[in-house]
């Protein structure tokens, strides 16, 4: 099912009032491949994904879910923990929201709280150590101890995470979010404030996420160099619509994806494209 949907966006269509932040966008994202929604500041792009996550109720339009067993989940008329929890989407933010007085380990170990709720039976038996409850709990630290390592920070699992650079609390968001084991991964902007040695080892993080554990991953970002690296589909957005979408290279070729981002007319973008090459 590799080359099949995970996610479609039909005529997706968000209002604050009077103003059109988003104005029918139609997406899709294939599974286990990374897509990228690209487009100026002011684009729209955060407004989708808090539709998509469950932070905005849409004004209209349709966001379908699909996992690999073939159940489709209308995340539209969930709220963010239903989606979390039951459709399997896990996201990051534009600001990092680690819990900065809590250890490495154990902002992993939160990320899995439901997992390990739902061992305990929603009673006592955490408390008392039932068997199942010991296992599940060795599991979850198990998956945190694999995604520290993963990321590089095994060595500083017992320090608070508000101590650490601003390079690894990026990475060790993403390992949380990856603790939930999502279906779908959403990235708002994970290269943000990074430099360009960090953007490459974030860049190998997500292409690793990718083909060795097989998660699809959409993502945010305003670094090209990351987006053109890794993505294998991009959307670009302008102004609440859609404008252009294909291979990095073809989106890195359109005018109207270079007047979007030069601030020009199609027909001054096409002249420096011409003038460039």
């Amino acid at each position: 099912m590799s080359g099949d949907k995970i996610l479609n966006v039909d005529r997706l269509t968000m209002r604050f009032g009077g103003i059109v932040a988003v104005q029918d966008l139609s997406l899709s994202a294939e599974r286990k491949k990374i897509t990228a929604l690209i487009g100026p500041n002011g684009a729209g792009k955060t407004t989708v994904f808090n539709c998509i996550t469950g932070f905005y109720k849409p004004s209209g339009g349709t966001i379908r879910l699909t996992h690999d067993d073939g159940r489709t989940i209308a995340l539209e008329r969930l709220n963010d923990f239903r989606i979390a929890k039951l459709a399997k989407v896990a996201r990051t933010f534009q600001n990092i929201r680690l819990f900065p007085g809590m250890t490495a380990l154990e902002n992993l170990m939160v990320a899995q709280h439901n997992a390990l709720m739902r061992a305990s039976g929603l009673t006592f038996l955490g408390l008392i150590g039932a068997p199942g409850y010991r296992d599940a709990e060795k599991r979850a630290i198990d998956l945190a101890t694999d995604w520290l390592r993963r990321v590089n920070l095994l060595d500083r699992a017992d320090d608070a995470a508000g101590n650490f650079a601003y390079g690894d609390q990026r990475r060790l968001e993403i390992a949380r979010a990856m603790c939930t084991e999502p279906a779908l991964l959403c990235l708002d902007e994970p290269a943000a404030g990074l430099n360009a040695r960090e953007s490459a080892a974030l860049s190998e993080l997500l292409l690793s996420i990718r083909n060795e554990l097989g998660t699809s991953i959409l993502l945010i970002e305003h670094d090209m160099s990351v987006v053109m690296e890794i993505s294998d589909h991009i959307v670009v957005m302008d102004h609440g619509v859609k404008i252009a979408e294909g291979s990095p290279r073809a989106v890195r070729d359109d005018p109207k994806v270079i007047a979007a981002y030069l601030g020009a007319d199609e027909e001054e973008a096409v002249a420096v494209m011409e003038s460039g090459s």
